[in-house]
């Protein structure tokens, strides 16, 4: 493969690093899209298997539980640190579930703060709290051998007087960050152009609390030869659409000085955080130009403002996406292939909100850096993202049966091969009719219209297959419910759908929307409550009519 512009070609892996005395444990990139309660981390909880054509193990319970090198070889350390205790955490995994066999397997996600019912998790998506934790800019220093290693160089605010934890919590934090600000490697060369870039990734710390990493990669302005850096906001807030918005507004006035940058931060974090389908006026003066008023408005509905459905269908058909839906459905390992990273980002974001009002609950990495390729030989349930240079040492690996996906060709180059057998065939002929629709709808532009009409297909589908779930969850004196498992997948009158459903209902995902559920009878996804009721009232229009 002929080198890239901007960057030294490089096939090899990074080099191991005999042991150094190891850092803080570093936090684990393992994100979740649309974060709820009951998300896992990959490395600090058990994850249920599923191999091939199945959808896991058993539902079972889920508990809670919780020196440098020198020189030039730093960096390296840095990595192969980061890396090998990704690896252990991913192994450690796995053999506890081969310990535990597949119908115990048990899964722990990490609990954080609820929200209120009908909402999700209020660290991501509360009104009022602050935008963004911090704003870091990541920078390529030359090193002594001739390698580019990514260092922090700007970072606001600057926090003091923190407790002997949060300095802990906050040194591992940013010593991640520039590992996947960078995750294509270090052999990098200076250039006069680039394409500006923006991405994200999510880092799950290990007591469960999370923080996304919104991410634009640019070159600063200039002449001659320069590097690129990277804008990083660190936040808890997942609104994807907003925070690129942030961004644009960050790269122009980096254009300008960095020194413009700092008013326009401060006063987004003095601003609080709006209410879904409201507006906050942030004012921003730039030299020459005066005083600006930047509206930054939150999506309607929140379980979309994190996702792009646009990215997805732009790049597959819609047949392909049905068959990644459903190897997603059956929490099987998938694999996403491109060379932008704001492709392997949006795409696979986009294909974990297809699951909604469900959320994957396994290994999430929409860019997985270089030096953690072999993640793909971990044999739970996995998705991730990896630049399409490496689809060769990708191929080379001693994985598992997974789908993989090539996102610049549009075409699944590795299946298990019974994703067309998945899914009814009735709902799934549906499915396949309202996403044509959308391809040849020239009426519809906006990015909230495409993704309002895609979610509203599969939110639908779920209405269809599971949405009868609440009538089956028996309530005890106590207030908390129990379902009735046998009896649910019993009253499915389509034996195609029967099938799908005795499958699904063993998966991570459907356990913790059980489990949730179970707590109150005040439903936790109330969008997709709302759906249900409107399915069940047009059922008896029809009936009466």
């Amino acid at each position: 493969m002929p080198p890239l512009p901007g960057r030294v070609h490089r096939a090899q892996p990074v080099p191991g690093v005999a042991p150094f005395p190891a850092p803080p444990p570093p936090l684990r990139p393992v994100p979740s899209l649309l974060p709820r309660e009951s998300e896992s981390t990959a490395g600090g909880s058990r994850v249920l298997p599923a191999g091939p054509g199945r959808a896991g193990a058993a539902r079972g319970p889920h508990r809670d539980r919780t020196g440098t090198a020198p020189g030039p070889l730093r960096a390296a350390a840095t990595m192969a640190s980061i890396g090998n205790f990704f690896r252990r955490s991913l192994r450690r995994a796995g053999r506890r579930e081969g310990k535990d066999g597949a119908s115990a397997a048990e899964n722990t996600p990490p609990r954080v703060p609820q929200g209120k019912p009908g909402e999700r998790s209020s660290v991501f998506y509360s009104a009022g709290q602050f935008f963004f934790e911090y704003l870091v800019v990541v920078s390529l220093k030359k090193m002594p051998d001739g390698h580019y290693e990514p260092k922090i160089t700007y970072q606001f605010p600057k926090r003091e007087n923190l407790l002997k934890g949060q300095k802990e919590e906050e040194e591992r934090l940013l010593q991640a960050i520039p590992l996947f600000c960078f995750p294509d490697g270090n052999n990098w060369a200076p250039v006069t152009e680039f394409t500006s870039e923006t991405f994200s990734f999510v880092l799950t710390n290990v007591d469960g609390s999370r923080k996304i990493g919104y991410c634009r990669r640019l070159l600063p302005s200039g002449r001659g030869v320069r590097l690129p850096e990277v804008f990083c906001i660190i936040s808890c807030l997942g609104c994807f659409g907003l925070f690129s918005k942030i961004l644009d507004e960050v790269e122009k006035r980096r254009q300008i000085s960095m020194a413009v940058i700092y008013p326009f931060m401060q006063g987004l974090r003095e601003s609080p955080f709006p209410a879904p389908g409201k507006t906050v006026t942030i004012k921003s003066f730039i030299p020459e130009s005066g005083t600006e008023l930047i509206e930054l408005t939150r999506p309607v509905d929140a379980h979309l403002e994190h996702v792009e459905f646009q990215a997805l269908l732009q790049r597959l058909s819609p047949p392909l996406i049905l068959h990644i839906f459903a190897s997603a459905m059956l929490e099987r390992r998938l694999i996403f292939l491109a060379e932008e990273l704001s492709v392997l980002s949006q795409c696979i974001h986009a294909v974990a909100a297809l699951l909604y009002p469900f959320t994957w609950a396994h290994t999430y990495i929409p860019v997985l850096p270089e030096c953690l390729l072999d993640t793909v030989c971990c044999p739970t349930p996995f998705m991730v993202g990896i630049q399409m240079r490496h689809l060769e040492r990708v191929l080379e690996q001693p994985m598992e049966e997974a789908l993989i996906v090539d996102l610049c060709e549009g075409k699944i180059i590795r299946a298990v091969g019974d994703e067309e057998e998945i899914l009814p065939g009735k709902l799934q002929n549906e499915m396949l009719v309202s996403l044509n629709r959308h391809n040849n709808n020239n009426n519809v532009h906006t990015s909230e219209q495409v993704n309002a009409l895609v979610s509203e297909a599969f939110v639908h589908f779920f209405v269809r297959l599971v949405g009868h779930y609440g009538a089956y969850i028996k309530w005890g004196r106590s207030g908390s419910g129990s379902f009735q498992e046998r009896a649910f997948c019993k009253a499915i009158a389509s034996k195609s759908c029967r099938r799908l459903v005795k499958k699904f209902v063993k998966t991570n995902m459907f356990s913790l929307f059980i489990e949730e559920a179970e707590k109150s009878r005040i439903p936790q996804e109330a969008y997709f409550q709302q759906k249900i009721t409107e399915y069940h009232e047009q059922k008896k229009h029809r009936r009466d009519s």
